[in-house]
């Protein structure tokens, strides 16, 4: 069951804050802190650039040499990443600053970071606000929402996002938090999230269920293109439910991962939906392809056009640009037997393009949900995706990011 007001904290057993350190300008929260009270079971996914920031390495390391952490410090408004050995010894500098207050292994905290690339951590500031954002730490709706608030960069809106399963005659709870708003393209994970949840599931379990699960949720969003160079999506599960262990394949495995796909579902429309510069969440869907391959081809192809994205802005029924970017996808495709709808009317039939009421697909197009749907008649496969326009403020935001 879903939970209207979520918070990263709902689970049994977490804590959690966000404070203002000095990283960002305008005074927001920036530093994040996410604890368990007891040693929880930890995964994740992450960016697939080979350029990887200093934080998010460390991060990688701690996962493939131990089962368990106790919580993950993060920082929005500075990457870590591209400023050399500095960067490596600033991000253990963090973990070991909220390891002393929690007199936990430095190993134990996770580092995570978002925001300029190429320049050095203010670490000083972030080590004098460390005491106070942890020792503040609980598991209150308002320090949870500080959590939040503390790891996004350009979002506009904040994603929480938690839900209840009954499991073992026990309510087993699951939340997650995430940002991400630009620099979001597939590769694996293209933001950062992190999910907590009072259930009892061992890290191989756990690893299996996370990177089945991105593969079409986050995998299946795209803004701009760009993939970042610090995304991660991490799972910490503490069994502070104190239910029996939740085995791969089993019942209530299954019910838990129904509910763990759900949430990942909800926080990847909401990263679509709140795109840098966004005024339209643009859902893609591609059905009959050759292959599941070739299905993935269209979608990404669409979703990652300009031309597409603009003439959506504008509402611009122009068939032709989707058209195009299906052309050029690389998929395997037979441009005479395709079909195209915008929102439901359709533009496109069998290679040709029909005439339509320009007022009825302007009116259409002026929604926020936009469903553009591709009959490829070719084949049973079908995929779909998550995208959203580009508007003028696009530019304005990417073109001053440093400012």
């Amino acid at each position: 069951m879903d939970i209207e007001n979520a918070y990263i904290t709902l689970p049994k057993g977490f804590i959690a804050n966000g404070v203002h350190a000095g990283l960002k300008p305008n005074g927001n929260p920036d530093l994040g802190f996410i604890g368990s009270d007891r040693p929880a079971s930890v995964a994740g996914v992450y960016t697939k650039n080979l350029v990887k920031g200093h934080s998010l390495t460390r991060s990688i390391s701690i996962i493939k040499k131990q089962e368990t952490v106790r919580g993950i410090i993060i920082n929005s408004g500075n990457a870590n990443a591209c400023v050399g050995e500095m960067g490596e010894e600033d991000a253990k500098s963090m973990a070991s600053a909220v390891a002393k207050e929690l007199n936990v292994d430095s190993d134990d905290i996770l580092t995570a970071s978002t925001g300029v690339i190429g320049s050095r951590l203010p670490l000083d500031k972030i080590l004098s606000a460390i005491p106070g954002l942890v020792n503040n730490a609980s598991s209150s709706e308002e320090t949870g929402h500080l959590a939040e608030r503390a790891i996004m960069t350009t979002d506009t809106q904040p994603k929480e996002v938690a839900a209840t399963v009954n499991i073992f005659g026990k309510e087993i709870t699951i939340a997650a938090i995430a940002k991400g708003s630009g620099m979001i393209h597939p590769n694996l994970a293209t933001m950062i999230s992190v999910f907590t949840t009072d259930a009892n599931i061992k890290q191989d379990v756990l690893q299996s269920m996370i990177s089945d699960n991105v593969k079409d949720t986050y995998n299946r969003v795209s803004v701009d293109g760009d993939t970042s160079v610090c995304d991660m999506v991490v799972i910490m599960a503490n069994s502070a439910s104190e239910t029996p262990e939740i085995t791969m394949g089993s019942e209530e495995y299954e019910t838990f991962k129904e509910a763990f796909h759900a949430l990942c579902f909800d926080l990847a429309k909401m990263i679509a939906s709140d795109g840098e510069g966004a005024s339209k969440l643009v859902e893609v869907e591609v059905v009959g392809a050759k292959t599941a391959q070739d299905a993935y081809l269209c979608v990404l192809s669409i979703c990652r056009s300009p031309l597409c994205k603009t003439a959506i802005f504008g509402q611009d029924a122009n068939c032709g640009r989707f058209i195009t970017a299906l052309g050029y996808s690389g998929a395997d495709i037979d441009p005479d037997k395709i079909s195209m709808f915008l929102s439901g009317l359709p533009v496109y039939e069998k290679g040709v393009a029909l005439p339509f009421d320009e007022e009825v697909a302007k009116e259409k197009l002026s929604e926020h949900d936009i469903l553009i749907r591709v009959e490829l008649n070719d084949g049973e496969y079908n995929d779909r995706m998550w995208t959203c326009d580009f508007t003028y403020d696009y530019v304005k935001i990417n073109a001053s990011y440093r400012s």
